[in-house]
C-alpha cells in the first residue's frame, strides 16, 4: 500500500520567500535542490504526495521541479497556484482539489475556522502561514518552514491529530 505524505508552500523558485520567511538557503536554486533532495529521500515513486498549495513561482520552475519529485502528486490549491494555466498543473498532478479529508483530518491551504470543518473532521492540517504558528485549537501547520523542508507522513499527522483532539476545546 502506498504511503501518503503531506507538505505545503514550497514556493519552488521564489527567491523572495527566502528572506520573507527566514529560509536557510543562499538562493532559489539552493532551496529547490535541498527540498527536492529531502522530498525524494522520504517519498518513494509509488507513494502519494499532497501539496497543500503554493507549489512554484512560475511555469518554468514547475516544469523543472515536478518531474524530479517522487510520488503520485496531488494538489490542494493555494492562493499562489495561478502562475500557469491549470492544464499545466494537470500534467504533473493526478488530482487537483480545494480540500481533502482523511479520517478526522481536513487538509486545506489556509486554516479554516473550526465552525467550517466539514463532517466529522476535527483537525485542520494546513499551510499558508509559513513560519508562523497555527491558530490556537485543532490545527497542524505543515508549511515546509515547520517541517524541515520535507513532507510529513500522514500516519504521523493522524496520530498528532488524535493527541490534539484529546486536549483541545472545540468551538463547533
Amino acid at each position: 500500500m502506498a504511503v501518503i505524505w503531506v507538505s505545503s508552500d514550497p514556493h519552488y523558485g521564489h527567491t523572495n520567500i527566502i528572506q520573507y520567511c527566514n529560509r536557510p538557503f543562499t538562493d532559489a536554486f539552493h532551496m529547490n535542490e535541498v527540498m527536492i533532495e529531502r522530498h525524494n529521500a522520504l517519498v518513494q515513486p509509488s507513494d502519494h504526495w499532497y501539496c497543500l498549495g503554493d507549489v512554484a513561482v512560475s511555469q518554468q520552475t514547475l516544469n523543472y521541479v515536478m518531474p524530479r519529485l517522487n510520488g503520485h502528486k496531488r494538489l490542494v490549491l493555494g492562493n499562489h497556484d495561478n502562475h500557469a494555466p491549470m492544464a499545466n498543473y494537470v500534467q504533473y498532478f493526478k488530482k487537483i482539489m480545494l480540500w481533502r479529508k482523511f479520517d478526522e483530518l481536513i487538509l486545506t491551504h489556509v486554516p479554516l475556522m473550526q465552525q467550517s470543518f466539514p463532517g466529522k473532521a476535527k483537525v485542520n492540517v494546513h499551510g499558508h502561514i509559513h513560519d508562523n504558528d497555527s491558530p490556537p485549537g485543532p490545527y497542524i501547520n505543515v508549511c515546509v518552514e515547520k517541517t524541515n523542508y520535507a513532507p510529513v507522513n500522514l500516519d504521523d499527522l493522524i496520530a498528532r491529530g488524535k493527541r490534539l483532539v484529546a486536549t483541545v476545546h472545540y468551538d463547533r
